[in-house]
């Protein structure tokens, strides 16, 4: 299994929407890295679920339910998203302020490629975090 994080900002598409919708398709992808990312999920995957621009944290976790297929809102077939469905919430949201503080998530790719909407998270920083999260 992989770990992986995904960014929304709550005003466009909240873990609260995620979770009454109970699945969605992961579209608006246009970074190649990020496409790569998407390309890589597996299905079971986790995936946290990061409020980006307000609120800045980490606030539930996502499962991996579909593979990555053509991106539905583009023709352009560079393009690809996965389908995921919410798992559980933070019982504390993790934010970017305490994931910063702490110096064993330092590597971990929202810290260090800040502007990546789709990043990978180790097993070490998936644990960590969870355990700060609460769970």
């Amino acid at each position: 299994m992989n770990y992986w994080l995904v960014k929304s900002e709550p005003f466009k598409y909240s873990w609260d929407q995620f979770v009454k919708e109970k699945k969605t398709f992961w579209d608006g992808v246009r970074n190649y890295a990020a496409r790569n990312n998407l390309r890589d999920m597996q299905k079971g995957d986790q995936v946290f679920f990061y409020h980006s621009n307000e609120g800045l944290a980490i606030v539930g976790i996502a499962e991996v339910v579909k593979t990555a297929y053509q991106d539905p809102t583009t023709d352009d077939s560079n393009w690809v998203v996965v389908d995921l469905k919410p798992v559980k919430a933070m019982p504390k949201p993790v934010t970017l302020e305490a994931i910063k503080a702490d110096k064993d998530l330092a590597n971990m790719d929202l810290v260090r490629l800040s502007r990546l909407s789709v990043g990978k998270v180790t097993p070490a920083e998936y644990k960590k975090v969870c355990k700060m999260g609460g769970l």
